[in-house]
């Protein structure tokens, strides 16, 4: 093994448990110096979580002599960067990374995790130093009450994954109570604004209160399924619903409890933390 120290890091996701891993490095109960936000586009993330990592994470880590760095996709053959909305609407493109829900209800396929975030990160990882030989720790924000998504992924060469949330016995509740004791504001959970994976009362929510991110969801929907038209193949859609979004979640009529059932989790934990 090599000689040089192993780098220690946080998936930083800009939701409830990443933020109380930010504090809790800053207190120093846990012993990670570099955070790492992959940005999967400022078109793409929902905008109250860019707004709470400028406003709040960025200089409550400076603060604390943490670094805080957000990072993007580059293109390797270009040098140029990509967003995930620019990957799902450019002209030509046939590709669904995102996790659409199938005619059938089914989630499809989901690269978008992968290739936004894993990739973007274990690049830098790589870059700052990590190898197979002499592997980065890489901590993710799942607490207790979602341990059912720890350990779902496959671990790359370079890495060796930690939960320290679980390691400390932390539920997303502490982890609030964490946040509001250090002086900040709780953060809206992470997530592409567009996810499939949002919860019924999620996108009602968003209807309400974003109603220009709303908006664009449906017209990314309607622009998949144009595609999906000329491909000759099944429509898809944004919720389990089997139905436009803009159908699915009807203007101005509040859920049930009951229909608040999450559609699915990002299961790496590298988003919606």
């Amino acid at each position: 093994m090599s000689n040089q120290q192993a780098l220690r890091s946080i998936s930083y996701g800009g939701g409830v448990q990443s933020t109380a891993l930010l504090v809790l490095a800053a207190q120093g109960r846990i012993d990670f110096p570099l955070f790492l936000f992959s940005n999967v586009g400022d078109d793409s993330e929902n905008p109250r979580t860019l707004e709470y990592v400028a406003e709040y994470a960025e200089p409550f880590a400076e603060q604390h002599g943490i670094e805080l760095v957000t990072l993007q996709r580059i293109m390797q053959r270009t040098g140029q960067p990509r967003t995930l909305w620019e990957d799902l609407t450019r002209e030509g493109s046939k590709s669904l990374k995102i996790p659409v829900r199938m005619s059938n209800g089914a989630p499809g396929t989901r690269s978008c995790t992968a290739t936004y975030k894993i990739e973007v990160i274990g690049r830098e990882l790589k870059r700052r130093g990590a190898t197979p030989e002499n592997p980065a720790t890489i901590g993710i924000g799942i607490s207790v009450d979602e341990i059912h998504r720890a350990n779902n992924r496959k671990v790359e060469p370079h890495e060796n994954i930690v939960y320290p949330l679980l390691d400390l016995g932390l539920r997303r509740i502490d982890c609030m109570r964490i946040i509001r004791e250090a002086g900040l504001p709780v953060p809206p959970k992470s997530s592409c604004f567009f996810c499939p994976f949002h919860r019924p009362e999620t996108w009602h929510d968003m209807r309400r209160e974003q109603p220009a991110e709303f908006e664009k969801a449906c017209q990314l929907e309607a622009r998949l399924n144009r595609t999906r038209d000329e491909l000759g193949k099944d429509h898809v859609f944004l919720t389990r619903f089997n139905r436009p979004l803009r159908e699915a979640i009807p203007d101005g009529v509040d859920l049930l409890p009951m229909f608040d059932e999450a559609d699915g989790l990002c299961d790496s934990g590298w988003c919606m933390t």
